[in-house]
């Protein structure tokens, strides 16, 4: 499974990428304002940090308007998704790119059958969001299990990105499932990292190594 990093703090993304574990990032208006910085900034550096795909989000509801938003936004970097909403304008700004070569990740997906509109239409990415999903009382993991099959079923070459992650558990659940990808904030990734056993070991060996007296340096 692939991990994405979802953040436009470029510090943070520079710090997980130096572990080799990071292959792209997504971004969105809400995480592009809370940087602080200018959109096409912030993308430019992030796009100079990772090689992977690095979603760019249009914010324009009409088509024409977004395949304007998509061509500015594609020329920051080879390696730039364009990120369309789940919407008949959004999908058909998804063909149009895709056809044209142009990475594209299909977002604010809820149900299974929004999910197979997506890659009928030719998306890279489609990225169901199971946090938000639990938070109105659904079953976020259940509806990357129906994506799973419904690809399957099909051999669409979509992968299933899944986003709004709120914690490790959802990580582990969607890697059993076969996601293709997910993003998390980096606070869940690091949180991948811990284990209460893990600590005691290092406190264990520190605490004998201590009475060695010795030192590698």
């Amino acid at each position: 499974m692939k991990f994405f990093v979802d953040t436009a703090d470029t510090k943070d993304i520079a710090d997980l990428a130096a572990t080799g574990l990071l292959d792209g990032v997504t971004t969105n208006p809400s995480l592009i304002h809370k940087s602080g910085r200018g959109f096409v900034e912030v993308v430019t550096e992030i796009c100079g940090i990772v090689d992977g795909p690095v979603s760019a989000e249009v914010v324009a509801l009409d088509h024409e308007t977004m395949m304007k938003e998509a061509e500015v936004l594609r020329k920051i970097a080879d390696n730039i998704a364009i990120k369309v909403p789940l919407t008949i304008d959004g999908l058909k700004t998804c063909k149009a790119l895709t056809s044209d070569g142009t990475m594209v990740n299909v977002t604010l997906c809820f149900s299974a059958n929004q999910a197979l509109l997506a890659a009928k239409a030719g998306a890279t990415f489609i990225s169901p969001f199971v946090g938000r999903h639990d938070d109105n009382g659904l079953d976020g993991m259940q509806l990357i299990s129906d994506i799973r099959l419904i690809y399957d079923n099909y051999d669409f070459a979509t992968e299933i990105l899944v986003a709004s992650i709120r914690h490790p558990i959802h990580v582990l659940e969607s890697a059993k499932i076969g996601a293709d990808v997910m993003t998390a904030p980096p606070a869940v990734i690091r949180a991948l990292f811990n284990h209460v056993l893990t600590d005691k070991g290092i406190a264990g060996f520190l605490a004998d190594w201590e009475k060695t007296g010795q030192s590698i340096l």
